[in-house]
C-alpha cells in the first residue's frame, strides 16, 4: 500500500513567482532574450513572454494559482515564474515528475476567502497523496498520459471543426469587421433586448437537472429554470467573459452572465447570430479594473452584420451538420474525462 506523503516531503522547492522583469524581456522570442517566462493561465501554455536569464534551472512542474486556479503544465526547461503562477521543483530521487503533475492536478482547491479565487503556497503546503514506490508511479503516470492523449486528440479534432464552420462562414459573410460583402449593419439596441441572468442560492446549485450557466459557461444545475426559449447568453463576469452559448432548452442564467431576452426583429437565425458573436469578440470590451467583466452597454452599441435570412439559414444548415460530427466526438471526449476522473480518484483519492 503506498504511504501518504506531504507535498513539501517529495518537492526541493515551492514558492510563487514574482513581478514580471519588464525592462529586461521581450514579448518575441530572440536571439538575446531567449529564456520563456510564465504566468497562469492555459492560453499559449501560461507563456508570457523572454528574457535572458532563468530563475528555475531543473526539471519542474507550474500550477496557476490567481482566477483560474489549477492549470498545471511540466516545465523541462530553464524558465521565469511570475505572479499568479507557484513552481514546484521535485526531488526526483523520490518522485516522478509527471507523477507529482498528476498529483497536482488532483490537489482540490476549496476557496481563499476571497472574491477572486487564489492559490497560495500554505495552502499547497498542506496537501498530502499517497505516494508508491518510482516503477508504480512510472506506471500510472504512463497510463494517465495515455488517456491524456486520448482527450487531447479529441479536443483537437473539436477545434478544427470550429475552424470549419469559421472558414465557411468567412467565405459566405467575408470580414464582419469591415463588412467587405457590403450586408446591412444595425446596432445592437436596434436588434436586440439584453438583459442580466438572476442569482442562483446555493441551496439550489444541484450536480444534475436544469443547467446553470454563469460566466464561464455551465456552473452548476438546479431544479427550476429561468428562460424555456431558445438564446444566446454572453459571459459577463470571468476569465472567460464574452464566450458564447446558444441555448435551445430551458436554463437557469445567473447574474454573472447576460442574454438576449428579445429580439426586436426577425432579422436574425440564431446559429448564424451565435458564430457572429464568437467572431465579434466579446472579450474585447472587458474591463479589467478588477476581475474581468463587461457591460450591455458594448453589445447595444456595437454594429451587427445582418445578412439576408436565406444565406444565414444556408450556413446555419451546414453548421447543423458539422455539429453533429461534433457532438459524436464530444461524446467520446466526455466518456474519457469520466475515465481520468475515475482513475485519479483510484490513484490520489
Amino acid at each position: 500500500m503506498a504511504r501518504l506523503v506531504n507535498i513539501s516531503d517529495v518537492c526541493n522547492e515551492i514558492f510563487a513567482g514574482g513581478d514580471a522583469p519588464k525592462n529586461n524581456m521581450s514579448i518575441e522570442k530572440t536571439d538575446e532574450f531567449s529564456i520563456p517566462i510564465y504566468s497562469n493561465g492555459e492560453a499559449k501554455n501560461g507563456l508570457y513572454g523572454y528574457t535572458n536569464f532563468a530563475r528555475v534551472t531543473e526539471p519542474s512542474v507550474t500550477i496557476s494559482a490567481r482566477g483560474t486556479i489549477g492549470f498545471a503544465a511540466i516545465r523541462n526547461e530553464p524558465f521565469v515564474p511570475i505572479v499568479r503562477l507557484i513552481t514546484l521543483t521535485p526531488n526526483l530521487t523520490l518522485i516522478d515528475i509527471r507523477y507529482l503533475y498528476y498529483a497536482v492536478q488532483n490537489y482540490h482547491f476549496d476557496g481563499s476567502g476571497t472574491s477572486i479565487p487564489q492559490l497560495t503556497v500554505p495552502m499547497l503546503k498542506q496537501y498530502s497523496f499517497p505516494l508508491p514506490e518510482i516503477e508504480k508511479q512510472i506506471y500510472i503516470s504512463t497510463i494517465l498520459d495515455k488517456v491524456n492523449s486520448l482527450i487531447s486528440l479529441r479536443k483537437q479534432q473539436l477545434a478544427k471543426l470550429d475552424k470549419l464552420i469559421k472558414a465557411r462562414f468567412v467565405e459566405m459573410f467575408g470580414d464582419c469587421r469591415v463588412n467587405n460583402k457590403g450586408f446591412e449593419q444595425l446596432k445592437g439596441n436596434e436588434l436586440f433586448k439584453f438583459s442580466s441572468g438572476k442569482f442562483l442560492p446555493e441551496e439550489k446549485r444541484k450536480g444534475c437537472g436544469v443547467p446553470v450557466y454563469g460566466g464561464n459557461g455551465i456552473a452548476w444545475y438546479t431544479d427550476t429554470f429561468l428562460i424555456e426559449y431558445p438564446t444566446i447568453i454572453i459571459g459577463r463576469v470571468g476569465a472567460q467573459c464574452g464566450n458564447i452559448h446558444l441555448v435551445t432548452e430551458p436554463v437557469w442564467i445567473t447574474d454573472n452572465a447576460i442574454y438576449i431576452q428579445e429580439q426586436k426583429t426577425d432579422k436574425f437565425r440564431l446559429k448564424f447570430l451565435s458564430e457572429l458573436m464568437i467572431i465579434m469578440n466579446f472579450y474585447q470590451y472587458a474591463d479589467f479594473s478588477g476581475q474581468p467583466k463587461i457591460t450591455q452597454k458594448p453589445l447595444e452599441n456595437t454594429s451587427y452584420l445582418v445578412p439576408p435570412v436565406k444565406l444565414q439559414e444556408q450556413f446555419s444548415d451546414f453548421a447543423g451538420r458539422v455539429d453533429q460530427h461534433k457532438l459524436t466526438i464530444q461524446q467520446s471526449l466526455d466518456t474519457l474525462e469520466v475515465l481520468k476522473k475515475s482513475l485519479m480518484q483510484e490513484y490520489f483519492g
